[in-house]
């Protein structure tokens, strides 16, 4: 199993997305990328912690390759957007890959080229080094099943 760390704005929509792909064997959303340590949702939502909200993704390799779910992660999101998604505006909201090695920050660059070529215009995305992830509260987990919905 290898680690994949997300943000693409609201963290209950990427993890819905994710959880639906073939070799993708657990999703857990949460925080990364501040300086709060243990923080909490409403927190984050301050915009004060400097983390994202990011889903961290289990999947194996050998039935899904990192470059898919890259593929996947520009799709749900506009990642020219800079601090916001749709209606949710504030850094926790950002475009970011956090890299958990040298081959996924490699091919996370490589990919952010070839979208903001797609795009005609900058893609803010970052890319950065994994840090430590917080789990959010139970309750944000598997959100949109727990609800019954299926967008934010």
């Amino acid at each position: 199993m290898e680690l994949a760390t997300f943000g693409a704005g609201c963290f209950w929509g990427v993890e819905d997305a994710f959880m639906k792909i073939k070799g993708v064997k657990e999703t857990t959303v949460g925080f990364m990328g501040g300086t709060t340590e243990n923080p909490t949702y409403d927190e984050v939502c301050t915009d004060k912690t400097g983390h994202a909200e990011v889903v961290q993704l289990k999947y194996d390799p050998k039935e899904v390759k990192y470059e898919k779910l890259l593929e996947i992660f520009w799709s749900i999101h506009d990642p020219t957007q800079l601090n916001r998604q749709g209606p949710d505006t504030g850094s926790q909201y950002r475009s970011v890959v956090f890299y958990h090695n040298k081959e996924q920050k490699e091919l996370a660059e490589e990919s952010r080229k070839k979208e903001s070529a797609k795009y005609g215009k900058p893609v803010v995305t970052e890319i950065l080094p994994a840090s430590e992830f917080y789990k959010a509260e139970e309750h944000h987990q598997k959100y949109h099943k727990k609800q019954g919905i299926k967008t934010c």
